[in-house]
């Protein structure tokens, strides 16, 4: 799986402390719902938004952490 992260994304795993690997295990596991442009996934306390913009390559668009 590759990844491309956009800057708001990083700055957000960055502050909210989430790694690649659990972007990565949000995606694969996580429940999924369309959105305009892509998808939301949630995974434990963990949803990213993303699109998938070829085989097996997404772009993540934002990172969020329920508190």
């Amino acid at each position: 799986m590759k990844l491309i992260i956009t800057q708001h994304a990083r700055d957000k795993m960055h502050i909210e402390g989430v790694d690649k690997e659990q972007v990565i295990t949000a995606i694969r596991r996580g429940a999924k719902t369309r959105q305009t442009g892509g998808f939301l996934t949630v995974y434990t306390y963990i949803r990213v938004a993303y699109k998938i913009i070829g085989k097996d390559i997404y772009l993540i668009k934002t990172v969020m952490v329920e508190k």
